[in-house]
C-alpha cells in the first residue's frame, strides 16, 4: 500500500478506515511533538536539517531528501508490504498461517517483546540531545539528526502497534513511553544501557557502531515473528538502521584515520605525544571499543535462557535470517556453551540468545578488520581487536567475574585499567568543540570521503531559518 502523506499521520496502514485507532493515535501525537521538543535535540529545532523522509517502503527509492525543521518531520506509521499466504517459519506452530491478531494466549509476551523494542528508541535520543553542541561537523551534525528522528518514528512504529493490537493496555504503555526518561532516578528506560548519557562524540559513535548493530539483530529476531503485523514493522525499520550502523563505522573510521595522520607526521604512536597534538590515541579507541562492545553483548540476554526458548518455540521471535537454517524444529539439538564450569551441552532453543549473538559478533568484526587495514597501510603495527565475550559482563554466565580481554582470569583493577578511566573521558570531552561553519571539522577527525545524497561535505547540511 503507497504511503498517505495527506493525512495527519503518514502512514501506508489505511488509518483513514478506523476511525477510533486514528483518534487515539492524534491525541497521543501532541504528546509526542512535546517531548521532542523538551527532550529531544537541544538549541536546533528551529533549524532546516537535510533530511531523508520514507516515501515508499519499496527498498529501490525509499526516501527523500530536503531541509526540514526537525519538529515539522513527517513521522509515521510504515509497514513492510504483506506477503501473501505466509506462514510461520519456526518452532512449535511452523507451517502455519501467520498471525494478522494478536494470539490471546501469547499477548503478554507481545506485548512485552515490543514494549521493550520501542522503550530504546525515545531512550537513545534523550541520551544523545546535547551532542548537537559539540558536533565536529554539520555533516556530522546532519547525522546525529537523522539517527534522532528515525528513531522517533521506530518509536511511532511500535505505538501503532500498541495502539492498534492492545486496546487500552498497548495505550497505557504507549504514554508510558514518553513517561519514562534516560537516566530518570523514579522512571529511567527499560534496559540499563539506555540510562548512561551519551556526551562525546567518540562514545557516539561507538554506540551507533555497537548498540545500534544490537539493535539490528533484534530487529532481524522479531522480523521473522509469526505476528505478521510486527514481522512486516520491523523489516521496514531495518531499512532506516542501517544508516544509523554506517555513522558509527564511519565515524571511527574517520577518528582513526586523522590519528594515523598525525602519527605520521610526528613519527610516533606514544598516547601523551599524540594528545598533545589533539588527537585520540589508539589504545583509548581500544578502550572505548572494550567498553561499548561488552556493554552490547549484554543486551541480548544470558547465553542460556527459557525466556528466549519459549519465544521462539511460540513463533514470537526467530533467530535472524531464520530461513538461512536448515531446521526450524530445534527439538533434539544442542550448542555448546562456554560457561564457567567449562563447555556445556545446553538445548538449542535454550541457546538462541547465543546464536543471535554469535551473528552479531561476526558482524562487529567486519569493521575492525576494516580499521585494521588502514592502521596496516598507514605502516602501524597495532590492530584493534573485539575484547573476549567474558570480559566486563553484567549478564549472562559471566556476569560480575574478572577476565581480561583475551578472556583469561583477571582481577578486578585490570579489568578497569582496559576500560576508558576518568582521565580518558576528560581528555575526548575536551576535545569536543562544536564546529558549524560548512566544510569545516574539528581536529580530531577528518572529512568524510562522500557526502550524504551526493552532496559534498562543504554542503550547508544544517542552516539557520
Amino acid at each position: 500500500m503507497a504511503i498517505d502523506y495527506q493525512s495527519r499521520i503518514p502512514n501506508n496502514v489505511d488509518l483513514s478506515t478506523d476511525r477510533a485507532l486514528q483518534r487515539a493515535l492524534e491525541h497521543w501525537q501532541p504528546a509526542f511533538i512535546d517531548w521532542w521538543k523538551d527532550l529531544g535535540p537541544t538549541t536546533y529545532q528551529g533549524h532546516d536539517v537535510y533530511l531523508r523522509t520514507a516515501t515508499s517502503v519499496d527498498a529501490k527509492g525509499w526516501a527523500t531528501f530536503g531541509h526540514v525543521k526537525m519538529p515539522d518531520y513527517r513521522w509515521g506509521i510504515f509497514l513492510a508490504d504483506k506477503q501473501q499466504d505466509r506462514t510461520i517459519g519456526f518452532g512449535d506452530h511452523k507451517g502455519k498461517p501467520a498471525w494478522q491478531q494478536v494470539p490471546g494466549e501469547y499477548r503478554s509476551a507481545l506485548r512485552r517483546l515490543i514494549v521493550t523494542q520501542g522503550d530504546t528508541e525515545p531512550a537513545s535520543v534523550e541520551q544523545q540531545r546535547l551532542l548537537a553542541l559539540t558536533a565536529p561537523s554539520l555533516y556530522d551534525m546532519r547525522n546525529l539528526f537523522q539517527v534522532n528522528v528515525e528513531e522517533g518514528r521506530h518509536l511511532w512504529a511500535m505505538v501503532y502497534l500498541l495502539h492498534a493490537y492492545f486496546g487500552r493496555d498497548g495505550r497505557e504503555e504507549a504514554e508510558e513511553m514518553l513517561h519514562r526518561h534516560s537516566g530518570d532516578v523514579d522512571n529511567p528506560r527499560i534496559l540499563g544501557t539506555f540510562n548512561e548519557p551519551i556526551d562525546d562524540w567518540l562514545s557516539f559513535y561507538m554506540f551507533t557502531y555497537f548498540t545500534d548493530r544490537d539493535g539490528k539483530y533484534q530487529l532481524k529476531s522479531l522480523a521473522e515473528s509469526g505476528f505478521d503485523p510486527l514481522a512486516r514493522t520491523c523489516s521496514f525499520m531495518l531499512t532506516e538502521e542501517a544508516h544509523h550502523m554506517f555513522v558509527g563505522e564511519t565515524g571511527i573510521a574517520r577518528v582513526i584515520r586523522r590519528t594515523l595522520e598525525e602519527m605520521q607526521k610526528l613519527g610516533t604512536d606514544d598516547p601523551e605525544t599524540l594528545r598533545k597534538s589533539g588527537v585520540i590515541d589508539l589504545p583509548l579507541i581500544q578502550r572505548y571499543i572494550n567498553f561499548w562492545y561488552s556493554s552490547a553483548l549484554d543486551l541480548f540476554g544470558a547465553e542460556i535462557s527459557s525466556n528466549a526458548a519459549t519465544y521462539w518455540a511460540n513463533g514470537l521471535k526467530g533467530r535472524p535470517d531464520e530461513g538461512t537454517y536448515e531446521d526450524h524444529d530445534c527439538i533434539d539439538t544442542f550448542e555448546d556453551v562456554d560457561t564457567p564450569g567449562g563447555l556445556e551441552q545446553v538445548a538449542t532453543r535454550n541457546a538462541m540468545n547465543l546464536i543471535t549473538r554469535n551473528a552479531y559478533v561476526r558482524d562487529c568484526a567486519i569493521g575492525l578488520t576494516r580499521w585494521n587495514r588502514t592502521i596496516a597501510k598507514a605502516g602501524f603495527q597495532v590492530e584493534l581487536t573485539l575484547p573476549s565475550e567474558r570480559f566486563n559482563r553484567s549478564v549472562g554466565v559471566w556476569a560480575g567475574m574478572a577476565f581480561d580481554t583475551s578472556g583469561k582470569p583477571s582481577d578486578p583493577d585490570q579489568v578497569r585499567a582496559a576500560l576508558p578511566s576518568e582521565f580518558d573521558r576528560a581528555y575526548v570531552k575536551s576535545l569536543m568543540v562544536g564546529v558549524t561553519e560548512p566544510g569545516k571539522c574539528a581536529n580530531w577527525t577528518c572529512p568524510p570521503d562522500r557526502g550524504i545524497n551526493n552532496m559534498p561535505f562543504e554542503f550547508e547540511y544544517v542552516r539557520a531559518a
